[in-house]
């Protein structure tokens, strides 16, 4: 029966699949692709790649991460091996930290001991000040209790580095986990406190109960004064430049030109502070809570930051509440590649030199930059042509187009690591002082020139990002692989699709999304749009809110259309852009077949293949209350729905699920 529905609706859609083309073994013939283009071209990959016990997520980017996992692990376990390392070179500082994590001897027989002499600074505090004493030195460790803390580029200006404080300080992976009262959160509080008392516990006197509600409470009040996902994606309402002076009035009690100064910031006139309220609460709660409870607080942070480095009880503790209940994971992944999760994140620069030099062939930089090319070509043609956008308008967008700079593959230049240390004395400790490292690098730009040619992704990461201070997109070279296959192998109709659209372009219109667009060419916060263009955008915008605010994704959860805007704005003009490139290129303009698919059709499956990710319940319900992407599924879905090409290539008519009147499709650049 099935197979006969099929061939009616293969013949009834006006052509003909062959068995041929490498997509064919992930398409599901029996969906309609005008009713789920994403099951359609991913549904028997997903079946034949079902989630792993110890993975809460999976997709093309397992594939990947694995075939690099392979790679890393055999630097890793040479560097370990390398007895004529020198003291001090990246080869034996990849070893000692991945020997450390993998010596389960020594670190189960240290228990918690490596982190005593932190519990032993807490038991000393006596008194508000020294309270902000250990605080400012948990936030060199990384620990980051209270508040969040960085320096980076100023959003209005820059040329320079600024200092940022905002809102932080909770257990729970977003403020909204304390609120919304469905019976999913509900359960995730109750178990959460249920966590909390077990691993406070293990450094608390038995006789201290009252210690989990202590920590929850103050995790409530700072939730209470923090902002939604969706309002902290307002930059300028994030960006709040306050004198020494006045941030001093919002809280008396912290001193923060000490707490600067041991950082190693001296001088400091402004701090720019991203949600001051926040701060004003955070200062009645040091009144309203006791030394005691303050206490109890910080040993909670203290140890909720290392749990997945301690014994295998501590951390078993830790995953079956973080991966478990969190994400649904039933199993905990192999504690090598665990290990080697902490040593890419830390280290990973080090690593990238090696990955790039034998993964990343210079002719496949040289296609990418091409396609890199003509995607920019597209964009600013689609530009010109825009219905809605004003003369001045499109000749500054053309402007920053023209000026984004593209970063493709690996940095130019490598981090210099020299003044880090490992030994294979201690896991916790080698993770300790790679944070500490890191915080001291951040702090250490303050007051340079800004370095515009870091890299704030390893090579061998499988995602980009664009940067709006900078100006520029950065393509690593992990997420320009397709899995099973070499670049050279493929055509260009796929990777316009499969990295064109979903990477490139995506990145590309970034710059142009609802908070992209409000940084000029140079990459600061700054208007450079006409008051009409701009009201224009944020209708049509609304539309695009709309659309993905009325998707259910599981039970009664709705996607977060005000949060995700960014990204769907985002997938979408990197979907026409790729088209409108393909259509330039040799390929796109003979439109020929391969496997029974012609260009656009393969363009389409592409763009699917690189968003053939699926999650377990319990993470996909995290996601949507955490996460400014839409699930994978929607990625493809949502914008297909609204691209005309797509409704000509695959015969989507009024009815089909995909299918959306013309009056409400979004249509931005």
């Amino acid at each position: 029966m099935k197979k006969y529905i099929t061939l009616l609706f293969i013949l009834f859609a006006g052509y003909t699949y062959s068995q041929d083309y490498f997509l064919k073994e992930n398409i599901d013939y029996s969906i309609n692709p005008a009713e789920d283009f994403f099951t359609f071209a991913n549904g028997s990959f997903i079946k034949a790649h079902p989630i792993p016990p110890e993975e809460h997520t999976y997709g093309i980017f397992n594939l990947v991460e694995d075939s690099v996992y392979v790679y890393l692990q055999r630097i890793c376990e040479s560097a370990m091996n390398d007895k004529s390392a020198v003291q001090g070179s990246n080869v034996q500082k990849i070893g000692d930290f991945f020997y450390s994590g993998l010596d389960v001897k020594t670190i189960e027989s240290n228990k918690l001991l490596p982190l005593k002499k932190y519990l032993d600074q807490v038991d000393k505090i006596s008194n508000k000040e020294e309270l902000i004493k250990v605080v400012t030195e948990f936030q060199r460790n990384s620990v980051s209790p209270m508040f969040s803390f960085y320096v980076g580029q100023d959003l209005m200006n820059s040329e320079k580095y600024s200092v940022y404080i905002s809102q932080g300080g909770i257990g729970l992976p977003e403020r909204d986990y304390y609120f919304n009262n469905d019976e999913r959160n509900k359960n995730i509080r109750t178990e959460y406190k249920k966590h909390l008392g077990k691993m406070l516990g293990l450094i608390l006197p038995k006789s201290d109960s009252k210690a989990p509600q202590t920590v929850y409470n103050i995790e409530y009040d700072l939730a209470k004064a923090s902002r939604k996902l969706e309002d902290l994606r307002d930059d300028y309402a994030n960006y709040n430049k306050k004198s020494m002076k006045e941030l001093s009035k919002l809280t008396p009690s912290i001193d923060w030109n000490k707490m600067f100064v041991s950082f190693g910031l001296n001088n400091i006139n402004e701090v720019i502070v991203g949600q001051p309220e926040f701060f004003t609460e955070l200062e009645k709660a040091l009144d309203k809570y006791s030394i005691e409870d303050w206490r109890v607080y910080l040993k909670w942070n203290v140890l909720n930051s290392t749990a997945n480095l301690l014994s295998d009880d501590i951390d078993q503790m830790n995953f079956d509440f973080y991966g478990k209940v969190m994400s649904g994971t039933t199993e905990q992944r192999p504690r090598w590649k665990r290990v080697l999760d902490n040593t890419n994140e830390l280290l990973g620069e080090i690593l990238g030199m090696e990955y790039v030099r034998i993964y990343f062939p210079p002719e496949d930089k040289v296609r990418t930059k091409e396609i890199v090319s003509n995607m920019v070509d597209a964009f600013a043609e689609r530009i010109k042509k825009l219905d809605w956008m004003s003369e001045p308008t499109k000749q500054m967008a053309l402007k920053k187009l023209g000026t984004m700079v593209k970063k493709i593959g690996y940095p130019d230049v490598w981090k210099d690591y020299s003044t880090l240390t490992m030994s294979k004395d201690s896991y916790v400790n080698n993770v300790l002082n790679a944070r500490r490292w890191q915080f001291n690098d951040m702090v250490s730009k303050y007051g340079k020139p800004v370095d515009r040619t870091e890299w704030h992704m390893n090579p061998q990461t499988y995602n980009a990002y664009y940067n709006p201070s900078n100006n520029e997109i950065v393509i690593p070279a992990a997420i320009l692989t397709v899995p099973g296959k070499k670049m050279s192998e493929v055509d260009d109709a796929f990777l316009y699709g499969f990295i064109g659209a979903s990477t490139i372009g995506h990145e590309m219109t970034h710059g142009f999304d609802d908070q992209g667009r409000l940084y000029d060419e140079f990459g600061n916060l700054k208007g450079w749009w006409t008051a009409e263009d701009s009201t224009k955008f944020v209708k049509k915008s609304q539309l695009m809110v709309d659309q993905f605010s009325n998707y259910v994704v599981l039970d009664s959860m709705h996607v977060n259309g005000k949060a995700t805007l960014g990204e769907n704005i985002a997938d979408l003009g990197g979907l026409v852009i790729g088209i409108e490139a393909l259509m330039n290129s040799e390929e796109g303009k003979s439109n020929k077949e391969i496997g029974g698919f012609n260009a656009l059709q393969r363009y389409f499956l592409g763009y699917a293949y690189s968003w053939a990710v699926y999650y377990r319940p319990e993470t996909l319900a995290r996601r949507i209350m955490t996460d400014v992407h839409s699930p994978a599924f929607l990625r493809v879905n949502g914008p297909y729905s609204n691209i005309k090409e797509f409704y000509g290539a695959f015969n989507v008519k009024d009815g089909n699920k995909l299918f959306r009147n013309e009056n409400v499709r979004v249509q931005i650049w």
